[in-house]
């Protein structure tokens, strides 16, 4: 359920200095002179304090802001607490506060605008929900349900488009778990999420071409996703590193010259592709 911090940043960056008023309004204090005599803030105004003493390292100071924005129905102070609860980072680690958070995100903005920059929020919202029905959380009423997870998994990677949703997807259709084992259908979400640059669907996507594997045996090109996905990984986490490496070396070894070559040859357009 990984997503870059960077997309938190990327909706902040520009917006200016927080406003000194909205700092002293959430210094951590509940009830302060400085919020009694200060008109009632805006969600965007809460969040703005939010990431200003995330940024300072005052995650308790952080979490009141982001709360207060989040009960105003601001989707990115929701997302942020969901990350922060599911991770328990500058809080108690709690899956079901996440859960919560991240339900509430769904139900409100399932039908925004795909294109715009909080959609990606949005769809990550739907990608978590996803996970958590797929195993469950225990000691609560959130359910083992691989059906609702396929749901979550579909629609964030049909109406946003979303390359992680789109990889998830793809996973169950391959496994047939809460969806049937269809491994052509796999191979077609895993095309649309290595298009968009997701490593772990490029290594999936290229071990299925380079094998044959329910599809029709494309080596070369197989080899090219591979390489693709190799390279991606090294951003990643190591797990995905080490079983993306293993089938690259696997398929690099078996590979003729010629597929070699052939395999280049497609990477370098892609490259070319990429950059135009």
């Amino acid at each position: 359920m990984r997503i870059s911090e960077f997309l938190l940043r990327a909706v902040v960056i520009g917006a200016g200095l927080v406003a000194a008023q909205v700092a002293m309004a959430f210094d951590g204090s509940k009830s302060t002179d400085a919020m009694a005599a200060a008109p009632p803030l805006s969600a965007m105004e809460a969040f703005k304090s939010g990431a200003h003493w995330l940024k300072a390292g005052e995650k308790a100071k952080a979490v009141h802001s982001l709360e207060y924005a989040a009960e105003k129905g601001h989707a990115l102070a929701q997302w942020k607490l969901g990350r922060m609860y599911a991770e328990g980072d500058g809080v108690t680690q709690d899956d079901l506060k996440a859960f919560e958070y991240f339900r509430g995100i769904a139900d409100s903005h399932a039908e925004d605008n795909p294109d715009t920059p909080q959609s990606r929020f949005v769809a990550n919202a739907f990608v978590a929900l996803g996970h958590y029905y797929l195993d469950g959380i225990p000691k609560t009423a959130v359910r083992r349900d691989p059906d609702r997870a396929r749901e979550m998994f579909a629609y964030a990677a049909s109406y946003f488009r979303d390359s992680e949703a789109q990889y998830y997807l793809a996973r169950l259709y391959l496994d047939g778990v809460g969806a049937p084992h269809d491994p052509r259908q796999a191979a077609r979400w895993f095309g649309l999420s290595a298009q968009k640059g997701q490593c772990q669907s490029q290594a999936m996507l290229g071990a299925m071409l380079f094998a044959g594997d329910h599809v029709p045996r494309q080596a070369a090109r197989g080899l090219m996703w591979l390489t693709l996905a190799k390279d991606s990984a090294k951003e990643g986490a190591a797990t995905d590193q080490d079983w993306i490496n293993r089938l690259y070396d696997s398929a690099f070894q078996q590979a003729t010259e010629d597929e070699r070559a052939l395999a280049l040859v497609y990477l370098k357009r892609w490259m070319e592709t990429r950059r135009e």
